[in-house]
């Protein structure tokens, strides 16, 4: 089976990539000469999962998923949630979020939060969803070059790392993504 996975982020194509078996081929939006960007306009995870994953659909007519992750900390009233990859502006990169996170938490001791991906599946047509979640806390400092995103600030509670201290199969066991996905593929495998 070939499926298209939805991003333009290197670092969850080869997270993705890591967790499927040998029975199911990942391409790239590069692979299928995509090179464009597909604004997340909509207002929930799922919504902006469904929206890009019906992009490419509609333009390809290929079988594809996109996902879409937020990051809910119970001290900021679930911010930044769907607005995640862009807390600190719309042009900033990771690093930006993360330390703004930091900053606002400064005096915090409430430091609880999630990780929610929402994985949209269109096969044939037919839209399918699934959702992977990780509980767990901010860190005060940043920890671990592995990861990207909120990785070296975010510690699940099933662990004494943080997801940028595991290497990608460590942190596929116990994170959203990887929830999400182990969903995904028992689904395609039935």
């Amino acid at each position: 089976m070939e499926l298209v996975f939805v991003t333009n982020n290197p670092n969850k194509l080869n997270e993705i990539q890591s967790l499927v078996s040998n029975d199911v081929a990942i391409k790239s939006l590069k692979d299928i000469n995509f090179h464009d960007e597909i604004d997340e306009t909509e207002l929930t995870l799922e919504g902006n999962a469904l929206l890009k994953a019906r992009h490419i659909y509609s333009k390809f007519g290929l079988d594809c998923f996109a996902d879409d992750t937020g990051l809910e900390i119970k001290a900021l009233n679930g911010a930044p949630g769907v607005f995640s990859a862009r807390y600190a502006g719309a042009e900033c990169i990771a690093q930006n979020n993360v330390n703004k996170v930091l900053h606002e938490l400064k005096d915090n001791k409430n430091r609880e939060a999630r990780f929610i991906t929402i994985i949209a599946l269109i096969i044939n047509g037919e839209e399918f969803i699934f959702k992977g979640e990780c509980v767990g806390e901010i860190t005060i400092n940043q920890t671990g070059s592995k990861g990207f995103g909120y990785d070296p600030i975010f510690l699940p509670n099933s662990s004494k790392l943080t997801f940028a201290e595991m290497d990608n199969d460590a942190k596929g066991k116990i994170s959203h993504r990887g929830k999400a996905v182990d969903k995904l593929i028992q689904f395609i495998s039935k």
